[in-house]
């Protein structure tokens, strides 16, 4: 049995001011060639399938087209939730959808959902677990103890009477990390994603019963503990730097109980790419190449150069963002800004930045609102 492995679609994600839907349709066909070529039995969807809770209408037209597209190959498709998914919303038409082989887990009910599979030769357990919080799943065990999400999903596992004889998949979307060792994130997760300290953290060893581990969450591809478990990462570089992370679709091929992983690239119709030097160099024809791709340019130049998105978008197009790396933006960066606070209180630090920002005093129901702010910010104390 082969199966496809993906993450982290982000369907109807932008980039800056640019629309990716084209770019995201054209990664999808990738993958239906690689279905189509691999002769696959299965794709894996783990979770962040769109990128709003709310996602556009374009975005649903993605995904609606890319699943009908696998049911007409008699492809089972798998999916869970993720945390930028609205679980009520990706669970619409979930009857329905299993009638063309679609199994959607985005709504956790207190159950690990379980889709038995066989192709006559091999029978594959498949577990959907939807990205799930503490809170919720405390309110199906009240009486177990559960403050971590590791404490939650050991608890779902836990309760549900997997057959360690048989092949286990599970599809996940959490943050799953290596003994002493947290996977490397792609830069573009998401805040909530990045503070990974504390309470999101989930050890790998929690997986043992299960022969390949379907993961979402991080977008650079990766394993975590053992080849078996593992991230597929997004299809696509959604911000800087993940410009020289290779995209990939790992291709899970089940004999048994045997698993044989391997890592298919993926090319996309636009690349990301850092590119730095002086304007004037970069603009050399013989420098040029791919001008459309996605384009984060350090300029290194020391004069100031008006409308300087404009002449670089002439050559390239697609230009997200440029910077400055000179003598003049090192200095800035050497000040010591903290010494600016020396002797001040908060009122005229924050009375000389308003004037500053807005060229006029700030009136006092302004200055109590910024208090206010500051203090739930933990900034200032009550007393301030």
């Amino acid at each position: 049995m082969k199966l496809v492995h993906l993450g982290d679609l982000h369907l109807g994600k932008t980039l800056g001011e640019y629309d990716l839907k084209s770019d995201q349709e054209y990664i999808l066909d990738r993958v239906l060639d690689i279905v189509d070529k691999e002769a696959a039995d299965g794709v894996l969807i783990c979770g962040d399938v769109y990128d709003k809770a709310i996602p556009s209408e374009a975005a649903t037209k993605l995904l609606d087209s890319f699943l009908s597209r696998l049911a007409e190959k008699n492809v089972k498709t798998f999916i869970i939730s993720g945390n930028h998914d609205s679980d009520d919303r990706l669970n619409f038409g979930k009857a329905f959808f299993e009638s063309r082989n679609v199994f959607i887990s985005a709504v956790f009910n207190g159950t690990l959902e379980k889709q038995v599979v066989s192709d006559g030769e091999n029978e594959v357990h498949f577990y959907l677990l939807p990205f799930v919080k503490a809170s919720q799943v405390r309110h199906y065990y009240p009486e177990e103890t559960i403050v971590t999400y590791e404490d939650a999903v050991r608890v779902i596992l836990n309760h549900a009477n997997i057959d360690e004889n048989a092949c286990n998949v599970l599809l996940a979307h959490q943050f799953v990390s290596g003994k002493g060792e947290d996977p490397i994130t792609g830069g573009s997760e998401g805040v909530a994603t990045l503070s990974v300290g504390m309470v999101e953290k989930i050890g790998y060893d929690l997986f043992n019963k299960f022969d390949y581990v379907a993961l979402g969450h991080i977008h650079r591809p990766q394993r975590v503990g053992r080849d078996e478990i593992r991230y597929a990462g997004s299809p696509l570089k959604y911000s800087l730097s993940e410009a020289d992370i290779e995209k990939s679709v790992p291709l899970i091929t089940i004999d048994g109980k045997n698993v044989k992983i391997d890592l298919i690239p993926l090319v996309p119709k636009r690349n990301m790419r850092h590119i730095r030097g002086t304007l004037s160099d970069l603009l050399k024809p013989e420098n040029v190449r791919n001008p459309e791709d996605f384009i984060y340019a350090t300029l290194t130049d020391e004069e100031i150069i008006n409308d300087v998105m404009g002449i670089i978008r002439q050559t390239y197009p697609n230009t997200v963002k440029i910077d400055f790396d000179n003598s003049h933006t090192r200095e800035v960066e050497q000040v010591d800004i903290s010494k600016f606070a020396e002797g001040r209180d908060f009122k005229d630090l924050i009375g000389d930045f308003y004037k500053e920002m807005y060229g006029v005093e700030i009136t006092e129901e302004e200055m109590a609102i910024m208090r206010m702010a500051a203090r739930e910010a933990g900034v200032i104390d009550e007393a301030d």
